[in-house]
């Protein structure tokens, strides 16, 4: 890097956290999983980082920042910067590519999926894990989880993490246990797409391995819906499935709570991004269409032996996603008004509402798991009745941030 050069950021997850030094900083972290370590930058270099867009020159970066602040910003620190983050992987170029090139090799090569976050969002060990799951998670759902609602076809889960999401996996699980029937087999989880993705779904056809064993994917129908992407590559975003979270959980529940019955898993990665961005009912998008009428087929033709999983969280609110100041008491109860006004149009499998009804709001609510919840709807059989087992925000005890989330039964 030198003062000509025209540092581009790509694309990652930027994220505000409090910190005793500087009040708060912006956390870069990349949700690809070409790089482990994350960028972490205090607000002087902000307005710095914010011009690395790739028009401007380091110089320029340097003159545009030191108007904005008010003070001088010599061009070699915007140099440092970018050089630093050039070799963290952060930024666009040949560095980023190179070691991108070779991280997608590496795992396209791979007929597993590791348990990456394993260690991290939860033990990595399995007597820890499996003791977790049991006395923190499943011990905390209440009768109504473990009632017979019917026989369970479809569930939406949590995806934030198990320390935090607790109560709610506890809940999605209990009842899953309680209401599956014998014959299931296949398990067809939506996750979302935390990285960008050029396609609207990616399919990974790798078995995943969690601290429990190793889950096997169903071949069979991952073919089948590769058969019936037309317009699209279901494979372009397959490296998304390294580190993204939302179906990892899943399966590490899944597992546990299915200790010693075979079933195998469908990873499906939904991004829609297009379709969020304008708000667009995914429904008009042939191709969009095709695919989740291609899981419907599969759940109908294996009649009682699939069952679809949204790995989906809400919304997403307060400092630390971009507002101004933290949401008070009546913010709350509005916010969880307009969840559950969604999760009600989901109730009824009503995919057209749900979209609708998130995507009027989905700027200021960001609700993440909007694509593989409308996913969901879309596949599972008509007539299922959807019943909230539980809904909470999950509030950051440092700055009053909030994750909201719900586990959902559906059931026939």
């Amino acid at each position: 890097m030198d003062e000509a050069s025209r540092p581009a950021l790509r694309p990652v997850e930027s994220i505000v956290v409090p910190d005793r030094e500087h009040g708060r900083v912006l956390v870069l972290r990349d949700t690809q999983g070409v790089t482990e370590a994350n960028a972490v930058l205090p607000p002087v270099l902000v307005p710095i980082v914010a011009r690395f867009g790739g028009r401007l020159t380091c110089a320029q970066i340097a003159s545009e920042a030191s108007r904005e602040i008010g003070s001088e910003v010599p061009v070699e620190v915007v140099v440092r910067l970018a050089s630093e983050l050039e070799r963290g992987l952060f930024l666009e170029g040949q560095t980023f590519r190179a070691a991108k090139q070779r991280v997608e090799r590496e795992f396209a090569e791979s007929s597993v999926r590791a348990a990456t976050h394993a260690g991290g969002a939860y033990h990595g060990d399995r007597s820890k894990l499996r003791r977790y799951i049991d006395e923190s998670c499943l011990a905390m759902a209440n009768g109504t989880s473990r009632a017979k609602n019917g026989t369970m076809v479809g569930l939406i889960s949590p995806h934030i993490d198990p320390w935090r999401g607790a109560v709610g996996y506890g809940h999605a699980y209990t009842s899953l246990a309680a209401t599956l029937p014998a014959e299931v087999e296949t398990f067809v989880v939506f996750g979302t797409s935390h990285a960008p993705m050029r396609e609207p779904f990616a399919l990974c056809r790798k078995a995943f391995q969690t601290p429990l064993g190793e889950v096997a994917a169903d071949l069979q129908a991952i073919d089948a819906l590769a058969g019936a992407a037309e317009g699209f590559d279901p494979y372009a975003d397959q490296f998304n499935h390294k580190k993204e979270h939302s179906i990892e959980f899943q399966v590490v529940f899944l597992k546990h709570v299915l200790e010693g019955r075979p079933f195998r898993i469908v990873p499906v990665l939904a991004g829609l991004g297009a379709h969020q961005s304008s708000g667009e009912d995914p429904e008009r998008d042939a191709s969009v269409r095709k695919f989740v009428d291609g899981v419907r087929a599969l759940v109908e033709k294996r009649a009682g032996r699939v069952v679809v999983v949204a790995g989906a969280d809400l919304a997403h609110v307060g400092p630390r996603f971009g507002d101004e100041t933290p949401y008070d008491d009546a913010a709350r109860a509005k916010l969880e008004s307009a969840d559950r006004g969604s999760l009600e149009r989901a109730s009824v499998a009503d995919a057209p509402g749900f979209w609708a009804d998130v995507a009027r709001d989905l700027d200021s609510r960001r609700v993440c798991g909007l694509a593989p919840i409308w996913s969901l709807l879309r596949s599972i059989p008509g007539g299922t009745q959807g019943r909230v087992l539980h809904y909470e925000q999950t509030v950051d005890a440092e700055d009053g941030s909030i994750v909201s989330h719900a586990a959902m039964g559906f059931y026939a």
